[in-house]
């Protein structure tokens, strides 16, 4: 592993889920570190794969556990997915399945809802998950629609373990279809280069943090970010061995970099 010099680094992207929090639990460091982003003037995005929530709602999220951040530090793969659609087919109808997070950023985007005869089928997470949802959306399918899931991510930390995401709840589909779907959020380029763009900073210039070698690490590898993986959410050292690439450095959570930000400073 090679050392990453974080004073150097102007921007910093952010995972949320199994990085900042476990559900509702805010994890050790966390306020140390959003802190010092703040102290040193960094720039800095919480990209999330979580499609649930709207950045105003992240921001009341975080609020509760004692952060203040502001909602322009918030970008989610349901806005990744919505400027996808916007992009490739403005006006175009959709049948969804998700939270408010989706929702409503595809309504911003334009998008119209229709169980009939959609463009698109787009699936997030979310508890109107269900198997009549799961019908519906097969048949859609099947009957032509385009089907698009806002994260490739198979499972997420909750408070007791972890919950199937977005890749888990969109495989039933495309196995009933025999229809792949495309994935808006990490590790999309797409929705990295937009990371980016809104922290207005080169890659050589930012750092990738993450709880996933397959979302979050490959996302800012292929984006020419130096990487961090911590181990507060899914992962383990043991998970570095079934990849053939490796993050830039491996730490127990975010306050360590904090702790390697000052200790090198004093260098």
């Amino acid at each position: 592993m090679r050392n990453i010099d974080f004073n150097s680094k102007k921007g910093f992207i952010c995972d949320m889920d199994g990085v900042i929090y476990h559900g509702n639990i805010i994890l050790p460091g966390v306020t140390e570190f959003i802190n010092w982003l703040n102290e040193e003037q960094k720039e800095y995005l919480f990209l999330t794969n979580n499609s649930g929530y709207t950045p105003r709602e992240l921001r009341q999220k975080l609020g509760r556990m004692g952060l203040d951040v502001p909602e322009q530090h918030f970008y989610t793969s349901a806005l990744a997915t919505a400027a996808f659609l916007k992009e490739q087919s403005p006006g175009c109808s959709v049948y969804a399945i998700g939270e408010a997070g989706l929702l409503n950023a595809l309504y911003e985007a334009g998008c119209t809802m229709n169980d009939v005869n959609p463009d698109y089928v787009v699936v997030g997470e979310g508890r109107t998950y269900s198997l009549d949802t799961l019908t519906k959306a097969t048949n859609l399918v099947l009957g032509g629609a385009k089907l698009i899931g806002a994260n490739s991510d198979v499972s997420g930390p909750i408070e007791i373990g972890i919950a199937p995401a977005c890749r888990a709840l969109v495989a039933p589909i495309e196995m009933a279809t025999g229809v792949q779907a495309y994935f808006c959020g990490k590790p999309n380029p797409l929705m990295m280069r937009t990371g980016l763009r809104l922290l207005n900073c080169h890659s050589a210039d930012a750092v990738m943090i993450g709880d996933r070698m397959d979302t979050d690490v490959i996302s800012g590898l292929e984006t020419g970010m130096s990487t961090v993986l911590v181990l507060s959410g899914v992962s383990t050292r043991d998970t570095l061995r079934t990849y053939a690439y490796r993050p830039t450095e491996v730490l127990e959570g975010v306050g360590e970099i904090v702790r390697l930000a000052r200790e090198s400073g004093k260098n």
